[in-house]
């Protein structure tokens, strides 16, 4: 895949600043909440013509381990959707693929089920009425292979029993499904003629400059990731600590260590808030011909039902894991391994926050108290820097 340069943003070199009062931000995830052994937070803002991402870190790669740093690497488990949706969205305008592309068109194996007939944007939009899991990687736990072609069939057969028929034009009542995700990753996959990390690099990383990628990419890149990344869960079947393999078993049983469509990508903090940056500039007209805000309506639209969109969600009115501080107009995502995202084009400011709360175990739950503890802090110390502390 190529690009001209007119399909690229313009170039952009945000100023980035560690800030001890942002390490503050992050210690409440470690410290406050004990949510995580360690977690990095960063916050893209923008006054005038630039942008500004300010970062901070606290707390260790896991307990006795090395300090996390704003370089630290993280698996963003679910918030790798929004990348995967955002390069479906530039090869739809690219014209290999489309919103209305029939799964059967695509995946073979979804041939005779009730996903045949299913278009990709509806399983983008979480209403193709499939189930959100099943363990796909079952056979791993009991050391036989797993077959790829079962694998898929059954994600494509696993229709919810309320869901019957033909979807209707807007889709069936949403339902968060990984199993569609993961089959709208190998559609991307076979539609778009190259890997899906490859996909996701092509139109997104390189011409953002953003260093996201998947573990294989990670270490055709740098003899460093397998040191700077987070451990996740420690899982007996797994050999113990998972480290540098994405945390998702599915995502592991199908991807290894490229991803698939719900899960297996890596990054940092500031390379994701850079992402949200891009997507602001997007919807302000300003990305230079790289996207515009028509071909990313699609993913951002307020649906019927609930507050999923397509690849992203949306501001909930109570209890949002954005907390108070941001627009009812922000969209993100949240990650299983304790990452989000929140994205804000009103004010003008994206916001992150990369932990392994799962480490050593996904008991613990307290990141669905830190997340909106700290998301509140970090749009008020964007507002703050711009010199607009108003509410939203």
């Amino acid at each position: 895949m190529t690009h001209s340069s007119q399909s690229r943003p313009a170039p952009k070199h945000p100023t980035i600043r560690r800030r001890s009062e942002l390490d503050a931000i992050a210690a409440r995830v470690v410290g406050t909440h004990r949510a995580a052994p360690g977690a990095v937070v960063a916050c893209a803002w923008r006054a005038g013509d630039s942008w500004a991402i300010d970062e901070g870190a606290a707390g260790h790669l896991a307990p006795g381990w090395a300090e996390v740093t704003p370089d630290t690497i993280y698996d963003l488990a679910s918030v790798t959707k929004p990348f995967v949706a955002v390069a479906l969205a530039r090869l739809v305008r690219q014209g290999p693929l489309t919103l209305d592309t029939r799964l059967d068109v695509l995946v073979r194996e979804s041939q005779g089920t009730q996903s045949a007939s299913v278009p990709l944007e509806l399983l983008l939009a979480h209403r193709s009425g499939l189930e959100g899991h099943r363990p796909l990687y079952a056979p791993l736990v009991q050391g036989k292979p797993v077959s790829r072609y079962r694998a898929l069939v059954e994600a494509a057969g696993a229709r919810r029993p309320e869901c019957p028929g033909e979807p209707p034009a807007a889709g069936f009542s949403p339902v968060y499904s990984d199993l569609g995700f993961l089959l709208l990753g190998e559609a991307i996959t076979r539609g778009g003629g190259a890997p899906l990390d490859a996909a996701v690099h092509a139109q997104i990383c390189e011409p953002l400059g953003v260093g996201i990628a998947s573990a294989r990419q990670w270490r055709a890149r740098t003899t460093q990731f397998d040191d700077r990344v987070a451990p996740t869960e420690v899982v007996d079947w797994r050999d113990g600590v998972v480290r540098g393999q994405v945390h998702d078993e599915n995502a592991w049983a199908l991807g290894e260590d490229g991803m698939c469509g719900h899960a297996g990508l890596f990054g940092t903090a500031r390379d994701v808030a850079r992402f949200g940056a891009a997507l602001i500039d997007v919807v302000s007209g300003r990305a230079g011909g790289w996207l515009t805000r028509e071909d990313l309506e699609p993913l951002i639209r307020v649906r019927d039902g609930g507050t999923l969109r397509a690849g992203f969600d949306g501001k909930s009115e109570t209890g949002s894991s954005a907390g108070a501080n941001c627009s009812s107009s922000a969209f993100g995502h949240l990650g299983f391994t304790g990452t989000s995202v929140w994205i804000d084009p009103e004010q003008q400011i994206a916001v992150t926050i990369l932990s392994n709360r799962v480490q050593p175990t996904r008991d613990n739950d307290a990141i669905k108290r830190a997340r909106p503890d700290v998301n509140e802090a970090l749009f008020a110390w964007a507002r703050a820097q711009r010199g607009n502390p108003s509410e939203p």
